[in-house]
């Protein structure tokens, strides 16, 4: 009963239109007046003890890095070192488009924000080399959402606070997914072009890929700072967030001297502007993980899911279909906060582990990023790039049927996840 009333409330105000962080708080004062435990003074209390937490305190900074390196020009370099190096082969545009993706991953980690500067630096390119449109911009909103599942990523961030998890282990964890994804698309790619005749372009001379290599360096070290300093103990996801910050910074306004003071006001004030919604979004959904847990729903589900749990394999299937379709509708972050609380202790019971559950959720969460109807990134890759939606849709099919193939391998070996965290992790 108090798990239906959680629910109902929850989907009956978002259908209604309310924002997701005002409907999980409806269905906190909902669950709080169902166990006589209403007091306004506990709510405030817990949500602003929701984001009191260190590790939260990466988002900022992440974001602040993530706007200075598409106002820095760093981004706009990788595609000129990618375009130098690829650019040349059958449906190079596209290769440019998938290496510039897992570049720009390991930079900003906003599957938005990379999609945004796929499109407005490669597509009109696409265009004028006469590529296939629908396929085009599927590729690009395909490439886009690489980016919450390699190191840094702000969905990691949230995954590792909703669910006590390693922020340094989902880092590290995410790199090899990441570019097997990245693999995943460049076949897929390759294939759907296989009959098509394309113009092509010359080879870069040595001297100019040798000029973008140099030019591009700067770009390329911070991922290698990140992922190296975390790897090492020389600072955790939180302290890597800051050093990101000041590098962007640094290489942006000294190096490549494109950030002039009104333009990283700009990036001040949206970069706070997002921070604030996130943090709110957490705030309201950390008030509803302490009633989840008071009201004990995550023993309601694991009576529901109790057939499962003694095959772990199986559950996860179960869960990875009831996740995509709650990202078909929802956006990431509201449904790692929703449905987390409630499904760990679960995954935590069948013995399944909990760094390789959260990668695999994301990994799934991200999918739902470029799936109808919602789609965030596939609505933002049209609106950037001046498409209809129901255009892309039939382009960007054949990525999403990719990446759910990659997502059943990963269900049927989690191997391919677990085995390389751990070298890598030492």
């Amino acid at each position: 009963m108090t798990l239906v009333l959680f629910l109902s409330v929850l989907i009956g105000a978002i259908l209604l239109g309310v924002p997701v962080a005002f409907a999980l708080l409806l269905s906190s004062v909902g669950l709080m007046l169902h166990m006589h435990l209403f007091s306004v003074d506990i709510l405030a209390q817990s949500l602003v003890n929701g984001v009191d937490s260190f590790p939260l305190l990466a988002i900022p900074f992440f974001m602040v890095a993530g706007e200075t390196m598409s106002t820095g020009g760093l981004s706009r370099r990788i595609v000129r070192l990618a375009m130098a190096y690829v650019g040349h082969r059958k449906g190079g545009l596209g290769y440019v488009a998938i290496l510039t993706s897992i570049v720009l991953a390991g930079l900003s980690g906003s599957a938005v924000a990379d999609a945004a500067a796929l499109v407005s630096i490669i597509y009109p390119m696409m265009r004028e080399a006469n590529y296939p449109q629908k396929r085009s911009v599927g590729l690009l909103a395909a490439g886009g959402i690489i980016a919450p599942v390699i190191p840094p990523s702000l969905p990691l961030i949230i995954m590792g606070v909703a669910g006590n998890i390693s922020i340094a282990k989902l880092f590290l964890g995410g790199i090899v997914p990441g570019l097997i994804m990245g693999t995943a698309l460049i076949g897929t790619w390759a294939f759907l072009l296989r009959n098509e005749k394309l113009e092509t372009h010359e080879k870069a001379p040595k001297e100019e890929r040798r000029a973008a290599l140099k030019d591009g360096v700067w770009a390329l070290i911070l991922p290698l700072i990140i992922v190296g300093g975390i790897r090492f103990g020389i600072f955790t996801p939180t302290e890597a967030a800051v050093v990101a910050a000041v590098y962007a910074i640094l290489v942006s306004a000294l190096v490549y001297r494109e950030l002039t003071l009104a333009k990283f006001y700009r990036v001040l004030l949206s970069s706070g502007r997002a921070t604030a919604m996130v943090m709110f979004l957490v705030g309201a959904a950390m008030v509803a993980s302490w009633l989840i847990t008071v009201a004990q729903l995550p023993q309601q589900l694991a009576v529901i899911l109790g057939p499962l749990v003694d095959s772990p394999r199986l559950l996860m299937a179960a869960i990875m279909v009831l996740v995509l379709l709650v990202g078909m509708v929802m956006d990431l972050s509201p449904t790692i906060l929703i449905l987390v609380p409630l499904l760990m202790p679960v995954v935590k019971e069948a013995g399944i582990d909990p760094v390789y559950f959260g990668l695999m959720f994301v990994i799934n969460t991200c999918i739902g990023l470029i799936t109808p109807p919602v789609g965030t990134v596939l609505n933002v890759v049209c609106g950037v790039g001046k498409t209809r939606v129901q255009d892309a849709v039939g382009g960007v099919l054949p990525f999403i049927a990719v990446y759910v193939a990659v997502l059943i391998l990963f269900i049927l070996v989690p191997q391919l996840i677990t085995v390389p965290l751990g070298w890598i992790a030492g």
